[in-house]
């Protein structure tokens, strides 16, 4: 377990840029993450640039050019009632990397928190933490989130909840078992020797220590996320027609695959190569935020 405190004679400010430092060499050094970097980055560049990219409203209909194949026109091509693919993939990875990234927000914002109060507190307070865990782990997560999906209601902040409470119980194991193997350390001990509180234990030791599992975590976490976001809009249970989603855009498309293949094929490609791009640059994080290389 890594520590910025392990070392009495060394203070943070002299530890935490040579770490850094440390830390930014072995990812730069991994090709695979700064792909994956790269992936993600042109992701989230196009969607936050849609409104200022010159391209057709993702609404906007032409009846003719209904289903026409990619041009110059329509660069990649047009789907059913003639509106622009291009465009409705663009504004559509906004709605798929936002519900990726606000359900692994609400996903860490609630399970780092109960699942640091069950490594610290133990006793009956873990117990009941580990059981709701354990019976929400008993199904698998897209189950899970298609169920929540479908009682709160078809919508796209609705399925960000059911994805994020689906996600919840990953965090919270992972911060439990974190904050017990933390609360072994001896810097630990000595700070309860001392008497430091409950607040300050937990700001100043647990959660500096626990963040890096977590951060590498939430990133191959908003992958499973954006696939989950994906299959409750193919299912009707998020982002609502007329406004674009790759996984809307999939379901429409099936009736389509031999005379429209582009309209199934664009959409697949973006989910692919975005899950591929945050898998990647959450595997370079793990090996770079690994301490026993450092």
């Amino acid at each position: 377990m890594s520590t910025l405190t392990t070392d009495p004679r060394r203070t943070a400010a002299e530890v935490l840029p040579q770490r850094q430092s440390r830390i930014w060499r072995k990812f730069r050094a991994n090709r695979a993450a700064l792909l994956g970097g790269v992936i993600v980055g042109f992701f989230v560049l196009i969607a936050l640039l849609a409104p200022l990219l010159p391209i057709p409203a993702p609404t906007a209909t032409d009846w003719g050019a209904v289903r026409k194949a990619p041009s110059a026109a329509h660069w990649f091509g047009t789907d059913e009632i003639g509106r622009d693919v291009l465009s409705r993939m663009v504004w559509g990875g906004q709605a798929s990397l936002m519900a990726g990234v606000v359900s692994v927000a609400i996903a860490v914002f609630l399970g780092v928190p109960l699942g640091i109060l069950a490594g610290y507190l133990r006793g009956w307070t873990d117990a009941a933490i580990s059981r709701v865990t354990e019976a929400m782990l008993a199904a698998p997560f897209l189950i899970l989130a298609i169920a929540l999906a479908a009682f709160l209601g078809p919508s796209l902040t609705n399925a960000m909840i059911a994805i994020g409470l689906s996600a919840m119980p990953i965090f919270i194991r992972l911060a439990r078992a974190q904050t017990m193997a933390v609360m072994t350390e001896d810097y630990v001990e000595s700070a309860r020797a001392v008497g430091l509180r409950h607040g300050p234990m937990i700001w100043r030791y647990i959660l500096p220590n626990i963040f890096p599992p977590i951060l590498v975590q939430a990133t191959l976490t908003i992958a499973t996320a954006i696939i989950a976001e994906a299959s409750l809009s193919f299912l009707g249970l998020g982002q609502q027609p007329p406004a674009p989603s790759w996984g809307s855009m999939l379901n429409v498309a099936k009736n389509f695959l031999e005379q429209a293949p582009w309209m199934a094929l664009y959409p697949g490609a973006a989910i692919f190569l975005v899950v591929l791009g945050f898998n990647l640059l959450g595997d370079g994080l793990r090996d770079a935020l690994d301490p026993r290389d450092h």
